[in-house]
């Protein structure tokens, strides 16, 4: 579903540069919003105090990226505690702000400044206001960095590569509904993903697989492991000594059986994966993931490319 938000970040060249790079971004344009007169021009809006912030009129596929990733990206490129002011650029026209349409849009909004204030000790300078007005910009102004690649841009060139390389794993790698996981699964991994049970050591897949490549959440694709971790643990079950990122896994308290465990799951599939030991080499930190295999999808290094996992191959 197709869906809008209007970000102001300081000059609108850099932000608008920043942002088209962003996979599920749509469309971008630039433009001036939320002042006080109509159809401002670029001189009247930097000389004339004419109240408008320069825009970024952004569109975006919602079921590749979200409201929250978005501003998660945003906020990566603005000083979000200065006020009037961004990089080199003094003036109102540069103040912070996001500008919605959509009414359901401000919790999400307010919840993100929540978990981004937390951040800071000074108060977050961003107005979140409902889009009041917004012009479009002068021609020349739209796309101004492809037009002028050598042009003024206070955003670091580190950041438009980062840009492109996003991805927003609470969509790409969202929990699937109980009907198509039983479609999609074997019972036995339905079983162990989704009932936490676990399958029988030195009878599974994945336990003397020692090809370079990852591990992924076999529910929804997640990288969780990588094969230079992985280390023959002698229990019959694959064994890591940490995942590929903590935020892919979380960790609860398991009490079944009258035990005291720690288990493992899937942070977005939140899928059953197996428990964490801290008997593991000492030299790797100490711990032991032991694993199902049901619960993984192995893609061997040779595959990850064309399987659309290139960028992790930088790890190995």
């Amino acid at each position: 579903m197709k869906k809008e938000i209007y970000l102001a970040g300081g000059c609108f060249w850099g932000t608008e540069q920043y942002l088209q790079n962003i996979p599920g971004i749509l469309a971008t344009e630039v433009g001036y919003a939320n002042g006080n007169t109509e159809h401002p021009t670029y001189e009247e809006v930097c000389r004339h105090n004419t109240g408008h912030a320069e825009t970024v009129k952004v569109e975006y596929e919602d079921t590749v990226i979200g409201l929250p990733y978005i501003l998660e990206l945003y906020y990566d490129v603005i000083n979000p505690v200065s006020i009037n002011r961004q990089g080199g650029d003094v003036g109102s026209q540069y103040r912070t702000g996001i500008y919605y349409t959509d009414a359901k849009d401000a919790p999400v909004i307010e919840e993100s400044i929540k978990k981004l204030q937390n951040r800071y000790q000074e108060k977050i300078a961003i107005e979140r206001l409902p889009l009041e007005n917004y012009y479009k910009a002068e021609e020349y102004h739209q796309k101004y960095l492809d037009k002028n690649p050598g042009g003024y841009c206070h955003i670091g060139a580190d950041k438009f590569e980062k840009a492109k390389k996003a991805v927003d794993k609470d969509k790409k790698f969202a929990k699937k509904p109980e009907n198509e996981l039983k479609q999609e699964l074997t019972k036995e991994q339905f079983e162990v993903t989704q009932n936490s049970a676990t399958e029988a050591p030195f009878q599974n897949e994945y336990y003397n697989e020692f090809r370079e490549g990852i591990y992924v959440d076999i529910t929804t694709g997640e990288p969780l492991f990588m094969s230079a971790d992985k280390f023959d643990a002698g229990c019959g079950w694959p064994s890591f000594s940490k995942p590929i990122e903590s935020a892919a896994i979380k960790e609860l308290l398991d009490t079944s059986y009258g035990r005291i465990r720690t288990e493992v799951r899937s942070s977005h599939g939140d899928a059953h994966l197996g428990h964490v030991f801290t008997d593991g080499p000492k030299e790797t930190g100490g711990l032991r993931y032991c694993i199902n295999s049901a619960s993984l999808r192995f893609i061997p290094k040779e595959k990850m490319e064309e399987e659309g996992y290139g960028v992790y191959l930088g790890l190995f």
